[in-house]
């Protein structure tokens, strides 16, 4: 499922305490923030059961302070 969990409206396997599950459009969403930002999301699990990790990288715009 990692290969497609950015995809709008992607859904894992229905489980019965998830069942209600939504759009399935939120990571897709966060992605083409991220994206529009200049960053990068990367997502990670050891496998079913085991959780997930999603990391967010972007960039760091420093201007001088202006008196």
């Amino acid at each position: 499922m990692l290969a497609h969990v950015f995809e709008m409206f992607s859904h894992g396997e229905p489980v019965y305490h998830r069942s209600q599950g939504g759009l399935g459009i939120g990571l897709g969403l966060v992605k083409s923030l991220v994206e529009l930002h200049g960053g990068t999301i990367e997502a990670h699990s050891d496998g079913p059961g085991r959780g997930s990790e999603f990391l967010v990288r972007l960039p760091v715009f420093c201007t001088p302070w202006r008196r």
